[in-house]
């Protein structure tokens, strides 16, 4: 007596592997939305970041005579610069540090700047950190500030979606590797001459953007 022929098994279709922040994609959607119509109504898009700077190197891999390690003679310290940037996807960098942690009031006052310097109106978009969230940036706002500055939170656990990263990847990786100072205005000097390498670059500023898949 012959039997049924065996059923393939059941195999549960693909699902996307689960990450921390599943809506990713979502909030990449959403924020692509949020630029085309910032552009549509002809305002200036600009991702805003800190970051901080330290004397000691950022040691990356280089050339040297085979026999003749480099060796990089740095003092440790833990003095350093904060810095807070603002990029544009036409490329423009907009740029501002301090030998101390920064704070709500440096935050104001980089947007003041970025009023002064851009025309129009702007969209600014950021991550939720505590100096983007008191009540003076309220208050500046509420002064005057959000007729033409519009600010737009980035989703959390996303740092990958701010272009801004890659501005700090470029100057730390890139621009400052390998380079050792021994005190903090030696470091502002450097960091200086970094930036403007970068601003004369705009394609730099826009692969950030293309690499956050914006």
């Amino acid at each position: 007596m012959q039997g049924d022929p065996l059923e393939p098994p059941k195999t549960r279709p693909a699902r996307p592997p689960t990450r921390r922040s599943g809506d990713h994609p979502l909030a990449r959607r959403d924020l692509a939305r949020h630029q085309k119509g910032a552009e549509a109504r002809q305002q200036t898009i600009l991702f805003l970041d800190e970051s901080g700077f330290y004397p000691l190197p950022s040691v990356v891999r280089t050339y040297a005579p085979m026999g003749q390690t480099p060796i990089l003679r740095e003092r440790w310290t833990r003095d350093h610069l904060s810095a807070i940037s603002a990029i544009s996807p036409e490329g423009k960098v907009y740029f501002c540090s301090h030998d101390r942690a920064l704070n709500s009031a440096d935050v104001v006052a980089f947007l003041a700047h970025l009023l002064r310097e851009v025309p129009g109106r702007m969209v600014v978009i950021w991550d939720g950190s505590p100096i983007h969230r008191s009540q003076l940036i309220k208050e500046f706002l509420a002064s005057g500030a959000a007729q033409r500055l519009h600010l737009e939170r980035l989703p959390a656990y996303a740092p990958e979606l701010n272009p801004g990263e890659g501005l700090w990847a470029q100057l730390k990786g890139v621009e400052l590797r390998n380079v050792c100072c021994d005190h903090i205005p030696q470091l502002r000097g450097e960091l200086r001459g970094a930036v403007k390498r970068v601003r004369r670059k705009p394609r730099i500023i826009q692969g950030c953007f293309k690499g956050a898949g914006l």
